[in-house]
């Protein structure tokens, strides 16, 4: 993966830019209260992307990985339960890798991040481990990329956003990938729009609550209008 030049310009204006950690989870699905990890990455990036510290794990999910997750992922059951350490273990330590940036305060990235913080806070529940049920500082690109460019037309995907900010992504929905893009894709969003984002990392968390919200206030109007069955979107951020 190559560092994008955009996120050299700026970032002294943006602290939370600076250092940054980057936390992703690859799973047997999208149902955040039953579905499993199968794969995880938190690691910590410089303000020029560069990656200064990663941790990754493969977990046996202790269920079958349904085809369709590994078509996306590329993790099968069989290796899975060869390569795989207990989930426990892996859920107690991305668990402990989080808090300790967090605990540091470190910002953490995480792309669409109540998906991943509420699945693993019931990971944790459900192996017995202390969750963490309001991580933060968080900084979700998805979030602040439709705040700053509200009407820029096509998909948000993180593939489609990186595209868009000159950020590399190779072999997206690998866990490491994906959260090492999308940690660069926010430093990228930082130095494009210093001017007119908060400074500060806290400051930045409590903005995108109000920016998930209205979010999704105005995606369920768009599909009341369209007439989609249960058209309500949970604006809860960042975590579920």
């Amino acid at each position: 993966m190559s560092t994008p030049a955009s996120v050299s310009r700026s970032l002294s204006a943006v602290a939370w830019a600076r250092q940054i950690g980057v936390f992703d989870l690859e799973t047997t699905g999208v149902d955040v209260v039953h579905d499993r990890i199968v794969t995880a990455h938190v690691g910590l990036l410089a303000a020029d992307g560069t990656v200064l510290r990663r941790g990754d794990w493969l977990a046996d999910p202790g269920v079958e990985i349904p085809a369709a997750a590994t078509a996306v992922h590329g993790v099968t059951t069989a290796r899975a339960q060869a390569d795989g350490r207990p989930a426990r273990e892996v859920v107690a330590e991305v668990v402990a890798a989080l808090r300790s940036l967090f605990g540091a305060g470190v910002p953490v990235v995480a792309y669409n991040a109540p998906y991943d913080f509420s699945l693993l806070k019931h990971e944790a529940l459900r192996h017995g481990v202390a969750p963490i049920t309001a991580p933060g500082p968080v900084v979700d690109p998805l979030v602040i990329d439709k705040a700053v460019d509200r009407y820029r037309k096509g998909k948000r995907t993180l593939e489609a956003v990186a595209a868009h900010y000159a950020v590399d992504l190779i072999g997206a929905h690998d866990a490491c990938a994906d959260a090492v893009a999308a940690g660069r894709v926010a430093q990228a969003i930082a130095a494009r729009h210093a001017r007119t984002l908060p400074a500060e990392a806290h400051t930045l968390h409590d903005a995108q609550i109000g920016w998930a919200r209205d979010q999704a206030e105005s995606l369920t109007e768009y599909f009341v209008r369209i007439g989609r069955i249960d058209p309500v979107v949970d604006g809860s951020w960042p975590i579920r």
